[in-house]
Formats: structure tokens, C-alpha cells, sequence
């Protein structure tokens, strides 16, 4: 009889998503956080997929290595209240959809070079843009 594989716990997901976020916003590679932590890159990979847990000593030395606090790593975690008492299932939808999208290489870059365009109008008008090219490409029914 084969093992069942092991699926992760969503907190540990989300966890591990927020320690990636934040290490890729301080331009920290895997190997740089790993060597501060006393670890390999590929028990970082571990934490940042949610396979494995984190511990709360170990917690803590990401946090102050990536210059933030521990609530950090929660802020959007399946379950959790925020602090007007509480998240209806579609803003905790989008929560973790801005939250995964700026997990990701474009996420960040797309964000970063956005925030840095000085010209509140031009701004608006790449939001518009976007829209625009997501409407043509995505459904539209919505």
C-alpha cells in the first residue's frame, strides 16, 4: 500500500508565501536567508512551498532577518480577521490573490516599477490600460 503524499496546511502555505514575498522585496536570495538561518536554500525552498512548517524560534530569525514583524507572515491568512471584526469570503478571495500574484517574480517587478513612476496621472492611465488589454483577453461577462 503506498503512502498518501502529505498535502500542506494552508497557514503553512500562506506563511511560506509571505516569507517569499518579503525576501524577494529585500532582493535576498534562498541562499543568503538560508546561510543567516543556519540552513540550506532547499530547506528554505521547503518553507516558502508551505512543505514544510515552520517553528517559532525559526520564525523569528526570518522575521529579523527580513526586517519584519512575525504578525507579518499572517496578515491574510485563511481564517483570519482583520481588524474591521472580520473578512467576507470575497475580500479574503482577493486578499490571497493580490497576495499570490505578489509572490511571484512579475508581481514584484511589476510592482516595483509601478510605485516608482512619479506622475499620479500616468499611473491612472496604465491601470486603465490594463484594464482594457485584461478585458480583450480575459472573459468580459464578469
Amino acid at each position: 500500500m503506498a503512502a498518501k503524499k502529505k498535502i500542506p496546511n494552508p497557514i503553512d502555505v500562506h506563511v511560506g508565501s509571505r516569507v517569499r514575498l518579503q525576501r524577494t522585496l529585500v532582493k535576498m536570495s534562498q541562499e543568503k536567508l538560508g546561510e543567516a538561518l543556519g540552513v540550506t536554500f532547499q530547506q528554505v525552498q521547503k518553507y516558502e512551498k508551505g512543505t514544510n512548517r515552520i517553528g517559532a524560534s525559526r520564525m523569528q530569525q526570518i522575521a529579523e532577518t527580513l526586517g519584519v514583524s512575525i504578525s507579518f507572515f499572517f496578515e491574510g491568512a485563511p481564517g483570519s480577521e482583520d481588524s474591521t471584526g472580520g473578512v467576507g469570503m470575497r475580500e479574503a478571495d482577493t486578499a490571497n490573490y493580490v497576495t499570490d500574484f505578489l509572490s511571484t517574480s512579475e508581481g514584484i517587478e511589476l510592482n516595483s516599477a509601478f510605485v516608482r513612476i512619479p506622475n499620479a496621472a500616468v499611473r491612472r492611465k496604465i491601470i486603465d490600460l490594463v484594464r482594457i488589454l485584461a478585458d480583450e483577453t480575459g472573459d468580459s461577462s464578469a
